[in-house]
């Protein structure tokens, strides 16, 4: 079992190699280590999966919380070759042939990353152009410190437009459900202001 070095391409095939207690990602064949989450990412992340869960309780797709691999396939890459592995927080997945082996091997409709102070640039840049350049409709990143959440949704441009900002004491309105929102008042309980 061999540990990932920066200077070197790996693959799906490497990263099921890695020890199971550690969390890593692989983002255009680097692999980046995850650290384990505050209590504070945990209580939004399960108030955000029940919502969308039981939302989704009588519809073809389905919400998948990390740990969950989605593996963003390229240039129809074979599964053992994929070069991009990640573990977004929240994954809503509409097409359940793709689920397989470890996670989902596709483009999910709807992701959400719980920003940190840690993960604010690979939230904010790296995973963000990788989302949409594998075309996910729609990408949420929340802001715990702030209680706000920004959402972006995919143009017919195959781009992000500018996203729309939510507070604390807002609805969000689910574009890729229009019969959806997602009640913030919930998700913010008891996460203290910073």
């Amino acid at each position: 079992m061999s540990l990932p070095k920066e200077d070197k391409k790996y693959t799906y095939t490497d990263y099921l190699t890695w020890p199971e207690h550690e969390r890593w990602e692989i983002i255009d064949g680097l692999p980046f280590m995850q650290s384990a989450p505050k209590w504070e990412h945990q209580s939004i992340s399960s108030e955000l999966h029940r919502q969308i869960s039981n939302y989704l309780l009588d519809k073809p797709c389905r919400v998948f919380a990390s740990p969950f691999d989605l593996c963003l396939v390229e240039d129809n890459e074979n599964d053992d070759d994929i070069s991009n592995v990640v573990q977004p927080d929240i994954v809503v997945v509409c097409d359940e042939t793709k689920l397989r082996k470890t996670g989902y091997f596709g483009v999910p409709i709807l992701i959400i990353e719980i920003s940190s102070p840690s993960t604010a640039i690979q939230d904010r840049v790296v995973k963000f152009n990788r989302y949409e350049k594998a075309g996910v409709k729609e990408y949420w990143i929340v802001e715990p410190d702030g209680k706000y959440i920004n959402v972006f949704t995919l143009q017919e441009n195959k781009r992000y437009g500018r996203p729309e900002a939510y507070t604390e004491e807002d609805k969000v309105y689910v574009t890729v459900f229009p019969d959806f929102t997602v009640d913030l008042k919930l998700v913010f309980d008891g996460i203290p202001n910073n």
